[in-house]
């Protein structure tokens, strides 16, 4: 993977686009430090992270995973799966962690009874809503969000976008968005990088690139998006 360079403001989306083995999935890996790159350096306002204050990390940057249903503990209900972070980053008392996850419950669109409920009892995009809960606890500068909306029937992942908009403007989180999805794509991102075999072949403005795309990679990907739109209104 690399080179790849890129930055991203509070409140700003970047989507990064790639067919599968482009280097995607690592790059978020590498972002949220699930592994060490070999060179180069991730700097969080200014600081690099690194060893030395991994715990910066894990509070400002982090993740949704692809498959929400298998990344929730089946044998914890979800007010002890969004407990969990609290009591390992926190100095919240047993009643703050409890007002915290149930406004977070209320935040994503749930109710603070889901509290009391386990994995299995959920939609899918009930699990999704809570797998965002979970990103969203303690409060982090930067979200990396991996196929977040895979699987979500077409209704179900338009709530989830509109949600997660939403929630970007109200807290003005960083987004860092990985996709197949070139409709969400266009949709959410300011910004968009195109990765093939882990290298950037194309990067900038969203309505850009779709407008105006230069690497003969990425016009096959955006013609590729249109075709299948234009056989979906057909």
């Amino acid at each position: 993977l690399g080179p790849v360079s890129f930055n991203v403001k509070a409140g700003e989306t970047l989507a990064i686009v790639g067919d599968n083995s482009s280097g995607k999935s690592l790059l978020a890996k590498l972002l949220v430090g699930l592994e060490n790159p070999k060179s180069g350096s991730v700097y969080l306002n200014g600081i690099e992270l690194n060893k030395s204050n991994i715990s910066v990390r894990c509070h400002d940057i982090k993740m949704i995973f692809q498959n929400s249903n298998e990344s929730l503990n089946p044998g914890l209900t979800l007010g002890s799966i969004l407990d969990e972070p609290l009591k390992l980053n926190t100095d919240l008392d047993q009643q703050q962690r409890s007002d915290l996850i149930e406004r977070t419950l209320r935040q994503v669109g749930l109710m603070a009874e889901h509290q009391f409920f386990y994995r299995h009892m959920l939609s899918d995009g009930q699990r999704q809503r809570v797998a965002l809960a979970r990103a969203l606890i303690l409060s982090p500068k930067v979200i990396v969000a991996d196929e977040p909306f895979a699987g979500l029937d077409p209704s179900v992942r338009s709530q989830a976008v509109n949600l997660l908009m939403k929630l970007q403007r109200d807290l003005g989180l960083g987004f860092i968005f990985i996709s197949h999805n070139l409709g969400i794509v266009r949709h959410i991102s300011d910004k968009i990088i195109i990765l093939k075999n882990g290298k950037v072949v194309e990067s900038g403005k969203t309505e850009v690139i779709f407008n105006w795309p230069k690497d003969e990679y990425t016009k096959k990907l955006i013609d590729s998006h249109q075709k299948l739109l234009s056989r979906q209104q057909n």
